[in-house]
């Protein structure tokens, strides 16, 4: 009696697991630029991404220069005074580190850039892939320090 339901339960699984594809052909995973963040304190506010280099364009990575590379995740951060309906390059003092799944931590360097009449702060993190990171942004500005942590899957 096991050797007979052994091979029909076999059978049945193999026919489920058909009919889970609706009959579609399979199909390569597509990137998903995750949606850029932001936190506001008081009137300053900041804006946080990480993504990885290779969704940069060729153009863009080298404005900012940065290597396009499967194990390098560009990492920005932008700060912006609210006035109104109006955002002004704001200043302070931005570190970040990157928490990977295992606990490994990196600091990461950050350096100014001109970019659409504004400087932001980038830094490039080493990543890998399959592996989560949270990220943490310290601020210092107007006197006060903020953090805010955000968490990106590559």
């Amino acid at each position: 009696m096991k050797r007979l339901l052994a091979p029909s339960a076999l059978i049945l699984s193999a026919l489920l697991l058909t009919a889970c594809s609706g009959g579609q052909a399979p199909r390569t995973a597509e990137f998903v630029p995750p949606a850029p963040a932001e936190t506001d304190f008081g009137t300053l506010r900041v804006r946080y991404n990480a993504l990885p280099s290779l969704s940069l364009s060729q153009a863009v990575a080298k404005q900012y220069g940065v290597q396009r590379d499967a194990g390098t995740a560009l990492v920005l951060v932008a700060l912006r005074e609210v006035k109104g309906a109006e955002e002004i390059d704001a200043d302070g003092e931005v570190s970040v580190t990157a928490h990977d799944l295992s606990g490994t931590r990196q600091a990461i360097e950050l350096r100014k850039v001109e970019a659409g009449g504004y400087t932001d702060l980038i830094g490039t993190a080493r990543v890998s892939p399959r592996n989560s990171y949270r990220f943490e942004v310290v601020v210092t500005a107007g006197g006060r320090t903020d953090t805010v942590t955000f968490q990106r899957n590559f």
